[in-house]
């Protein structure tokens, strides 16, 4: 029953508004009875004075029957509620004007009436002030009081009490009566309106979180995050649109995340299957050699056992390169890779490393050119990793470029340094150009089969420049070949 956050609220709310109705009724209630006790005590305060100063009610020490029933006669037409008491010096009631059999006590209190007694001579009377009920053990009532004196001499005390038996009978039907009924329905009223009021606020407060509950339980079940709509508040940003904005961002986050995981997943597969493809192949080749050599080693010549040698040496070659290039990726790949930045003459670096490609580019007959502007700023980046960006670029170039083909290095200058590796090779298709930098990807396979390319350069490569935090780019046109260009920082801009 109350499982949302709006039924705990409603009845909280509901609880809250019945004690705090059921308070505000008896504390009216209280504070009407004092009050008419307060106004009662105030009005008939010198009413005790009064019938003393008017009959002489003891004689030494002894009452005045005929006095005192006079007075009972003319208070009964007068006044029925108000009853009189005749106490002596230590408060014992020595007769009154209740029925017999009806006085329950045989002494008064009298620190109420000496109390009533110093405040009414100061006139400084702070009514209500309440003394016992002859008529009850535990009651109080309020009173008028006078001390009865006879020559200065105190013979005992007049205690009147204002509200008898009949002004409690008229209290109570004035307790049941219309108007307070009536007073007490519109309380009732005002505090149900309240409360409607306040439920319904409450609803309106609370449906944007009720709203949120359930885009969360529905993106726990597995929906996307993208089929919610979140209501923004134009007017101001609260707490309820704060939680939106950040469960949706971390929703859009953990989406982001699940489907890098998925594709980190997928890149794990294909590299453990192009890792085991690329392996079993000279693997295969390798053992194949040994064991031909093992069995058939005294059918066989000098030269022919030499020549196995070689190939099974070249097959090792090939797994030594491929197994180091899956290495320097994984180290590149690795969050604590970070690079060494220096200044040094990116001329001098492409010159170096041109040299080491120019005898296989004779051997293929491509011809190898550089075209550097004069003259060029130093740059700054790790010396050791630009070298290999660049190794792999021109081997690349030179992996697919024909016969009598030509591969140009250029380095330019602008706000950055550009450096362009092109080549006169068949070009990239659409299809291979969107994958060219995923391991082991070939847009040639025919060529890694016969010529041992890993597939891995490109990867390596792009990796390498964004760490440097810069972009590797391609223009590519089928059948004329295509150009792979990155920038780097000058020195004092890094």
């Amino acid at each position: 029953m109350f499982n949302s956050l709006y039924s705990k609220i409603g009845a909280g709310l509901a609880l809250l508004f019945s004690i705090v109705g059921l308070l505000f009724i008896g504390v009216i209630v209280f504070s009407t009875d004092m009050y008419q006790q307060e106004v009662n005590q105030k009005l008939n305060t010198n009413l005790a004075q009064q019938i003393v100063k008017d009959r002489l009610l003891m004689t030494q020490g002894r009452v005045n029957h005929d006095a005192l029933k006079d007075i009972f006669h003319m208070l009964m037409v007068i006044n029925p509620g108000i009853e009189i008491y005749l106490l002596d010096l230590e408060g014992k009631i020595l007769t009154f004007s209740a029925p017999k059999g009806s006085v329950k006590r045989e002494y008064i209190d009298l620190k109420p009436v000496k109390k009533y007694l110093s405040q009414y001579l100061t006139q400084d009377l702070t009514a209500p002030i309440q003394g016992d009920d002859p008529k009850s053990l535990h009651r109080k009532k309020v009173f008028s009081a006078a001390p009865i004196a006879r020559q200065k001499k105190l013979e005992g005390y007049l205690y009147v009490i204002l509200g008898g038996e009949q002004y409690d009978s008229v209290v109570q039907k004035l307790k049941g009566s219309y108007i307070l009924q009536l007073s007490a329905s519109m309380i009732f009223a005002g505090l149900l309106f309240a409360l409607i009021t306040g439920l319904m606020l409450f609803a309106l407060l609370t449906g944007r979180l009720k709203k949120l509950a359930n885009v969360m339980d529905a993106f726990k079940r597995g929906d996307a995050v993208e089929t919610f709509s979140f209501q923004k508040n134009n007017r101001s940003s609260d707490e309820i649109d704060r939680l939106s904005s950040t469960f949706k961002e971390m929703a859009y986050r953990i989406e982001t995340q699940m489907e890098e995981l998925k594709a980190a997943d997928k890149m794990r597969r294909e590299l453990v299957a192009n890792v085991s493809h690329d392996l079993r192949t000279p693997l295969a080749t390798l053992q194949g050699y040994i064991e031909t050599l093992l069995i058939k080693e005294n059918q066989y010549t000098r030269l022919e056992r030499r020549h196995y040698l070689e190939i099974a040496i070249q097959h090792c070659q090939r797994l030594n390169h491929l197994v180091s290039e899956l290495l320097e990726l994984a180290k590149l790949e690795s969050v604590q890779m970070k690079i060494n930045p220096e200044s040094f003459n990116l001329q001098e670096l492409a010159q170096d490393v041109t040299l080491k490609f120019s005898l296989s580019a004779k051997k293929k007959q491509i011809q190898l050119v550089t075209r550097f502007e004069d003259p060029l700023p130093f740059v700054t980046a790790d010396i050791a990793l630009i070298e290999r960006a660049l190794e792999n670029l021109i081997e690349n170039a030179l992996h697919y470029t024909r016969e009598k083909g030509c591969v140009t290095i250029e380095i330019s200058k602008a706000e950055k340094v550009i450096v362009a590796i092109r080549d006169t090779g068949p070009g990239i298709s659409k299809h291979d150009l969107e994958n060219i930098f995923k391991r082991f990807y070939h847009a040639d396979r025919s060529k890694k089969r016969t010529e041992g390319h890993s597939g891995l350069g490109l990867a390596i490569t792009k990796k390498i420049i964004e760490l440097h935090q810069q972009k590797i780019s391609i223009a590519t046109e089928l059948k004329k070949g295509s150009c792979f260009s990155f920038s780097l920082p000058k020195t004092g801009s890094f």
